[in-house]
């Protein structure tokens, strides 16, 4: 049997490296400022859930597949070490599972990594409302279908890679949809559910049901159970 254990990234600033900055203004103003530091406590306290059940787990038995890793190895390694320097509490996690013997594995293709990183530099440059409309319908036109290659990409990295009897992590963004691509033989278990996480942030970005907002911030920060 082949298992995988399914964490569903919910990024912070540090995770946006050099785009951090103009990215937290940006969601400012369409959230409001209250809102998006509510957010920001939230995901960090999401981490802090995340990090605590890794931290009771034998790492030696993992092998990790991390969203935007392009490589494994000794180039691999570094771009783990770089992010967590910068702040990143999934890098730090994986990072730390390394230590303890964890062993990451190549999970995507550079070429879509780059357009997609392209598309979002455009959108979190754009010095007016005019640019920033252009630069969303540019990404809205494209996004789906290079989100839609990359979660093919992941999907046969797993289902190429992952051995009989051992274990698997995939640290992957909350937007894909990796999971139908995975063979029927990978035993998956959810840290946290796809389907609430992806609610969490309907919620953030469109919702006026405070209390609902209010349960699902309280489930993404509850204990890891599995």
């Amino acid at each position: 049997m082949r298992k995988l254990l399914y964490v569903p990234i919910i990024h912070m600033e540090p995770d946006l490296g050099s785009l951090a900055q103009d990215v937290g203004r940006m969601s400012s103003q369409i959230y409001g400022e209250e809102r998006w530091n509510k957010h920001k406590q939230t995901v960090s306290n999401f981490w802090d859930s995340i990090a605590n059940y890794f931290d009771s787990l034998d790492a030696a038995r993992l092998k990790i597949y991390q969203d935007g890793l392009m490589a494994d190895g000794m180039l691999g390694l570094k771009i783990i070490e770089e992010g967590a320097k910068r702040g990143s509490k999934n890098h730090q996690i994986v990072l730390k599972l390394i230590g303890r013997g964890g062993e990451i594995r190549k999970t995507e293709e550079a070429s879509l990594l780059k357009e997609e990183y392209e598309h979002i530099i455009k959108l979190s440059q754009s010095k007016s409302l005019l640019q920033m409309g252009l630069a969303y319908l540019q990404y809205k036109m494209r996004k789906a279908r290079l989100t839609e290659e990359r979660d093919k990409v992941i999907a046969k990295a797993i289902n190429e890679t992952l051995q009989e009897g051992e274990i698997g992590v995939l640290f992957i963004g909350a937007y894909h949809d990796v999971l139908p691509l995975l063979s029927r033989n990978i035993l998956v278990m959810e840290a946290k559910e796809h389907g609430k996480v992806k609610a969490y942030f309907e919620e953030l970005i469109r919702g006026k049901n405070n209390n609902k907002f209010e349960e699902l911030t309280k489930y993404l920060a509850s204990p890891v159970t599995l």
